[in-house]
């Protein structure tokens, strides 16, 4: 036998995984282990729930009584600083397997019986909006203890964050860490990716080609969560690579009240067969907006940027079109004007590319931002992979991120040119003695003009030339 086939022994190997039961006992061993191993992975996922920083202590399938029952949550993690303590119960699901609200409301009662803080779920299901379970308990059961979820997409980003880009300061437990991340990475951990859009899928977009969709259909609340959950998917996977943590980007409105904006992508939908959404990535010129248009079968991905405050016009349009050099042809870009009506010019990035001036419809009036859009084809079908609705709408984002956002830099104005004190000696001629000040003014060579000056206008992201003044006379270039 060939050192080919062996295969390295595993920390947390998956050989052996029989059933669901065993894959969730599994799963929940491993992850609260390496917990309270790797303090800082530990601390990176209790931290955002209000946990103090503190010994970090877990443990599985601790036995309660509550009534005439005997309860076996999966886990339990504890946090103690001084004699402060923090303890919340963990209920795990693993595969397709999702939340039952009953369970969880007697985890509640037990939880609040015991003076316990909150309780962690952790499953594959992923929260249409951030700190919405994906399951509905009774709310009368949230006034002592909180409930929080953790999708495994998250946890697996949580970790691959911390151990890639923020770092863990032991080595031994850097590999520790490592080691859960291979494991969730593993399709027999069941710790799943976002696989399909739901049953309702192929009814809704049906309904949606034949214009007999209504917003009041169940159906069709199930779809807008799901394509909310999609994008906190592609914001996660897309932040994974990126060593950095990408959300979805809602209004207040939206944030205090989920069901606000599930209505309106459920009129939306109904009316003119679109879903729209956005992520926010940071250090970006704005959101990532995206909107899929079940009718065209386009999904359309889109940045806004605010244009220069300086130079010609289509001095302006070239800054943006330098940053597009990597943009495909087929990119669309639209300008807007300060206090215009109706859209402004419009074209590929093509034709701007050859003729800048084509966005210029009305020189006299100064753009006040570009709008960059891409178009990607939609994939129709209800799972993962090829041609399915899930995989077309993150390589969109990824395509768009990659091609387009990651290069675009907001303008920024010149800072103003330093005065020196000392007058010119190429002023002209000069003073009579008796006209001049005896003490120096900050007017004093304020009106020397320079030898020679030049028609051409300087390029608004590239190198400004500016005029002799002073002892400053020189050429300042500012990249």
């Amino acid at each position: 036998m060939t050192e080919e086939t062996w295969h390295l022994a595993r920390l947390i190997p998956t050989s052996g995984i029989n059933g669901a039961e065993e894959q969730e006992r599994r799963a929940t061993s491993a992850l609260l282990a390496v917990m309270s191993a790797v303090r800082e992975f530990g601390r990176g996922l209790i931290r955002p729930l209000g946990a103090p920083a503190g010994n970090l202590e877990t443990y599985i399938e601790v036995p309660f009584e509550s009534g005439d029952q005997r309860l076996y949550p999966d886990g339990l993690v504890r946090v103690t600083r001084g004699s402060k303590e923090w303890t919340a119960l963990v209920e795990v699901k693993t595969g397709s397997n999702v939340l039952k609200a009953e369970q969880l409301e007697s985890y509640l009662e037990v939880a609040r019986e015991r003076g316990f803080q909150a309780l962690i779920t952790i499953s594959n299901e992923i929260s249409a909006v951030p700190g919405l379970h994906p399951t509905a308990v009774d709310k009368r059961k949230l006034r002592k203890v909180a409930l929080h979820h953790w999708s495994w997409t998250q946890v697996l980003t949580e970790a691959i964050l911390q151990k890639e880009h923020r770092g863990v300061a032991d080595p031994d437990q850097a590999w520790i860490l490592g080691e859960l991340i291979r494991y969730l990475e593993h399709p027999r951990s069941g710790a799943l990716e976002f696989e399909d859009m739901g049953s309702s899928w192929v009814p809704v977009r049906n309904a949606v080609a034949a214009g007999t969709l209504r917003a009041s259909d169940k159906a069709v609340l199930e779809i807008v969560q799901r394509f909310d959950g999609l994008l906190r998917f592609a914001g996660l996977q897309l932040g994974r690579r990126l060593g950095t943590e990408v959300s979805i980007n809602l209004s207040r409105k939206e944030l205090a009240d989920p069901a606000l904006r599930a209505a309106t992508q459920a009129h939306q939908l109904e009316k003119l067969g679109i879903m729209t959404g956005a992520i926010r990535i940071p250090d970006t010129v704005g959101p990532l907006n995206l909107t899929v248009d079940l009718h065209s079968h386009q999904v359309r991905c889109l940045v806004d940027i605010d244009a220069p405050r300086e130079g010609r016009a289509t001095t302006r349009v070239n800054w943006l079109v330098r940053q597009l050099r990597r943009a495909p042809d087929d990119v669309r870009i639209e300008a807007t004007v300060l206090h215009g009506r109706g859209p402004g010019a419009t074209d590929l990035l093509r034709a701007v590319r050859e003729n800048p001036g084509i966005l210029v419809n009305d020189p006299t009036k100064e753009f006040k931002s570009f709008r960059v859009i891409q178009s990607f084809p939609l994939g129709t079908k209800r799972g993962n992979g090829r041609g399915s609705f899930v995989t077309s709408v993150i390589e969109a984002i990824d395509s768009f991120y990659e091609a387009i956002v990651q290069h675009l830099k907001a303008w920024s104005a010149a800072p103003p040119r330093y005065r020196g004190e000392d007058v010119s000696t190429d002023a002209p001629d000069e003073l009579p003695v008796a006209l001049v000040s005896t003490a120096l003014s900050s007017q004093d060579g304020a009106e020397v003009v320079p030898k020679e000056t030049s028609a051409a206008e300087p390029e608004i992201a590239g190198e400004h030339t500016f005029p002799e003044s002073g002892t400053f006379g020189e050429t300042m270039t500012r990249s």
